[in-house]
């Protein structure tokens, strides 16, 4: 482990050496350098895909149509979280297009992560005929955990802090007073002031620590109370759009839209999360009088459920049907065979 940064919290009396880079080797004279972020990053990504794929495999989702998502849904989600990061901060990445390609110093933006990964995950859905709204239920939970774990990434390399604050869990370092007074006047022309000598708001902890609540509160919402495939991934968008547009407005590295002091993931966050209560509530309100559902299974409307009852009960009525056709057929011989005895009876009494 090397470059390391000695962090300091308000309520720690010692400072804590955070290391910037994980190992450092090399293979076939080949240098190797392993970053910390990205190590956090792909265990995050790791728990992830594990928890994402114990619950397919307990929705009876096919884990090889599962795979294809995973692999394209990832690739997918990197570029496009690589790309808006970038094109929010074109006025730099447009004269240094070398370091548009250095993910590993940061600057990923989730939101474009997520986009172009369901994209990417609703395309493969349409060619492998998968269900794209339960696909969605099973990723939605599986997101907050590789949020929750990979924004600790933002922590190793001292970035995506706020303003300054008091409080016990304050934060400082090296790092955060460097970034706070190299954009000193930069912030004080969004009307940000701050002290860079001073301790600011871990605001990866508070988002990490959100995300990981969530985790819970989705996987118990979804055991006692799902009524219909997507009502998970509404629930993501009002839980992180909530906590995101909040955290958001105590950054000091936020991306702004223009020369204006509107926040991209702010505004973004309040969009998703108004969007998809309004959704929630609403499809809530449709299916609550449907019966309890079982995980994995489509809920349809109450029409749609007589509809299929109607079709279940069809099959006995004709096996009813042909029972009293058969019936009425076996009685016939009998009725045939009486006609011989009254005619036998009629030509007995002629001779008579």
């Amino acid at each position: 482990m090397s470059d390391f940064t000695v962090v300091y919290f308000n309520c720690l009396s010692k400072g804590l050496n955070v290391p910037a880079i994980l190992a450092e080797f090399s293979i076939f004279g080949l240098h190797i350098t392993v970053h910390t972020y990205g190590a956090v990053i792909a265990f995050g990504f790791l728990l992830a895909v594990l928890l994402g794929g114990r619950i397919a495999y307990t929705w009876k989702m096919s884990l090889d149509k599962m795979i294809d998502v995973l692999i394209y849904g990832t690739i997918a989600g990197i570029i496009g979280a690589r790309l808006f990061y970038v094109f929010s901060k074109w006025d730099y990445y447009g004269k240094h297009i070398s370091e548009m390609f250095k993910i590993w110093e940061g600057g990923l933006a989730i939101y474009g992560g997520i986009i172009c990964g369901i994209i990417a995950a609703y395309i493969v859905c349409r060619v492998r005929k998968m269900n794209f709204f339960n696909l969605l239920d099973c990723v939605a939970i599986s997101l907050l955990v590789g949020q929750g774990i990979g924004r600790w990434g933002n922590f190793f390399n001292q970035e995506a802090f706020g303003t300054n604050t008091t409080l016990p869990w304050g934060m400082f370092s090296s790092k955060t007073q460097t970034y706070l007074s190299a954009h000193y006047y930069e912030l004080v022309n969004k009307g940000i002031t701050v002290d860079p000598s001073s301790p600011v708001h871990p605001t990866f902890l508070y988002e990490s620590l959100w995300c990981l609540i969530g985790v819970v509160v989705l996987y118990l919402v979804c055991r006692k109370f799902r009524r219909f495939s997507g009502q998970m991934f509404l629930w993501y968008g009002v839980w992180y759009g909530v906590e995101r547009a909040i955290v958001e407005g105590l950054r000091t590295d936020s991306l702004y839209i223009g020369s204006s002091n509107i926040r991209v993931s702010q505004l973004i966050s309040i969009i998703v999360a108004a969007v998809c209560l309004v959704i929630l509530a609403a499809l809530t309100a449709k299916y609550k009088k449907n019966p309890k559902p079982v995980d994995g299974i489509d809920f349809f409307t109450e029409k749609e459920t007589e509809a299929a009852a109607e079709d279940d009960t069809a099959p006995a009525e004709e096996i009813s049907a042909e029972s009293e056709e058969t019936g009425s057929d076996e009685a016939e011989p009998p009725a045939e065979n009486a006609e011989p005895d009254n005619t036998d009876t009629v030509r007995s009494e002629d001779q008579e």
